[in-house]
């Protein structure tokens, strides 16, 4: 099998105390950005596929790009579906070849999320297919949030360690008041660490994070130079990341940095160079700077030479 699963590649993450980044694809050029960051990193890798990514792209086309990726990049590479919120989005992908698959109960009733989830568990097992599912809500939390606001959306440890028991996943997204996209939070960043402590205590199979992209000044700065507009946006530091993989967090998802970076390379050729209709020239350099991304994630990760 090309791909790796995500049990194989996050359980030798979680034994040497690493964390694997998942990084979202849309298209070839960020396929070949990430698979040629892992390549020169010697980096274990996940490609993960959105559902409206599967369906921008169209499902035979994006698992043949991520073939071709892993195939290049000569590393341990899981193809993950990401956030899959029925149990059609989930079979879809086993059938057509993915190693993961990831069911986002997260807004069902605890009871329901662990029917359904125990359900794909059962089936994507059968067809040697890790489940990855999520517990708790993902926001931003300022630090005048009280006490009872953040337990009404975080991961509940307790209810993670029945949830585990329960289904048999694979891997647990929690929520410790990370968010998608590039407005995480309004002040300084508040992750609840000891929240996560108390997870990783109870459940014994790997942590994953979402909504970990760092969001960097200088890309912001880079975009906003040729006429980006994202006042107030911020990410996760990295000192939160270090912490979060040492309190036993071994998948970290990544989008916005490198949705971030392709846009400012972009919009810095088409305003340098109006004349500029080439494709290659444009995403050229939108390729290449997703790359710099990459390789420092994995860096940062601590997943670089692992593979």
């Amino acid at each position: 099998m090309i791909f790796s699963t995500l049990k194989e590649v996050l359980d030798r993450a979680r034994d040497g105390k690493y964390a694997v980044g998942a990084f979202n694809i849309n298209n070839m050029e960020i396929a070949k950005a990430i698979g040629g960051a892992a390549k020169e990193e010697r980096s274990p890798v996940i490609l993960a596929t959105s559902p409206s990514a599967i369906k921008y792209a169209g499902i035979e086309y994006i698992y043949e790009i991520a073939r071709v990726t892993a195939a290049k990049s000569g590393v341990p590479t899981v193809l993950h579906l990401d956030h899959g919120t029925t149990f059609e989005d989930c079979v879809k992908c086993i059938r057509h070849g993915w190693s993961s698959v990831m069911f986002d109960g997260s807004k069902l009733p605890l009871e329901e999320n662990i029917r359904q989830t125990a359900e794909i568990v059962r089936i994507a097992h059968a067809a040697g297919v890790s489940v990855e599912a999520e517990l708790g809500r993902l926001a931003g939390v300022e630090g005048h949030v009280s006490v009872a606001e953040r337990d009404a959306i975080f991961t509940n440890p307790d209810e993670a360690k029945l949830f585990v028991e329960r289904t048999g996943v694979d891997a647990l997204a929690v929520a410790i008041g990370t968010s998608h996209g590039a407005y995480k939070f309004k002040g300084e960043a508040v992750l609840d660490f000891e929240r996560l402590e108390k997870i990783e205590r109870l459940v014994n199979i790997p942590i994953v994070l979402h909504g970990a992209s760092g969001v960097p000044k200088d890309v912001l700065e880079k975009a906003a130079k040729y006429g980006a507009r994202l006042p107030g946006a911020a990410g996760v530091p990295d000192e939160a990341i270090r912490k979060a993989i040492s309190l036993g967090v071994a998948k970290i998802n990544i989008d916005t940095d490198i949705r971030l970076a392709m846009t400012a390379a972009i919009r810095q050729v088409l305003a340098e160079h109006p004349e500029e209709f080439d494709p290659r020239k444009i995403m050229g350099p939108a390729e290449d700077a997703m790359k710099a991304v990459a390789k420092g994630k994995m860096q940062l990760f601590g997943s670089s030479g692992r593979a």
